[in-house]
């Protein structure tokens, strides 16, 4: 019975993420990129900026640990792991428009506006890629290696 509780909160973490993920990834497509004119505002619109940075990079950390967990979890059944497959390519997907947003930020840097928002934003975007490389390791490729499932049995037994 408890297998089957953890099995349950295992599929509903999994689904929970690969939902949020996938509607983040979307509103980035749709999200306006910043422009060389974004830049010659007013000084709130800066601010606006400013914030609109913070908030992307702190959604970007959310998800990063949220998705970290996930890789503790093992004997993971094919519904599952079919789940964590669509997460992955989410996140890819969401990757690949966070990196051609980073890209439109040159003006922004250019004139050293919110140089550090810019800088934190980046490195929570790089930090998504290797979260995701990561679940892909430790569900798909690692699983395959003889000596991982050997250590992760031994481990599972503490």
């Amino acid at each position: 019975m408890e297998n089957l509780a953890h099995k349950t909160e295992i599929s509903s973490t999994i689904l929970g993420t690969v939902a949020d993920m996938r509607s983040f990834s979307f509103e980035e497509k749709k999200a306006a990129s910043y422009t060389e004119n974004s830049t010659d505002l007013l000084p709130d619109a800066i601010l606006g900026i400013k914030k609109n940075l913070i908030n992307k990079t702190e959604i970007i950390h959310l998800f990063n640990a949220q998705i970290e967990k996930l890789t503790w979890y093992n004997d993971l059944e094919n519904d599952n792991l079919l789940l964590i497959n669509d997460l992955i390519a989410c996140m890819k997907d969401a990757y690949s428009s966070l990196v051609r947003k980073y890209n439109t930020f040159d003006a922004l840097k250019d004139k050293k506006i919110a140089k550090n928002e810019i800088k934190n934003f980046k490195n929570a975007v790089e930090e998504l890629k290797e979260t995701y490389q990561d679940l892909e390791s430790v569900f798909f490729f690692l699983p395959a290696m003889p000596d991982f499932k050997a250590t992760t049995k031994q481990l599972s037994l503490i």
